[in-house]
């Protein structure tokens, strides 16, 4: 394939987006329920906070992910997966099974 089919690539495209460190994690956390950004930095063992910010936000950028702001004193935001993002649960799951299966990797509960 040359750079041309690359561009046109639904895999390669998809990496692009997915591909950054803590990206999939992030979809990983958030799949099936809404989280705070102190949760995901918790579940997220090792991620800074302006790690987390940026990965937030340009899954956001994506469509990927959606900020809902709360109108109450302190501000709560959270942050959920939209139907573009939960599109790509299965994809995390497949990538479970198969560390499970070849990486020895016990699977985790997302």
């Amino acid at each position: 394939m040359n750079a041309i089919d690359n561009e046109q690539c639904p895999v390669c495209r998809t990496a692009d987006v997915i591909a950054g460190k803590w990206t999939l994690l992030v979809i990983r956390d958030l799949a099936g329920d809404s989280r705070r950004f102190c949760e995901l930095e918790r579940s997220l063992e090792g991620i800074s906070p302006r790690t987390l910010s940026l990965r937030l936000r340009t899954l956001e950028e994506e469509g990927i992910v959606e900020r809902q702001t709360f109108p109450e004193v302190p501000p709560r935001v959270t942050y959920a997966l939209t139907d573009k993002g939960e599109d790509l649960v299965p994809l995390i799951e497949d990538m479970r099974r198969y560390g499970a299966r070849w990486l020895d990797a016990s699977p985790a509960v997302v």
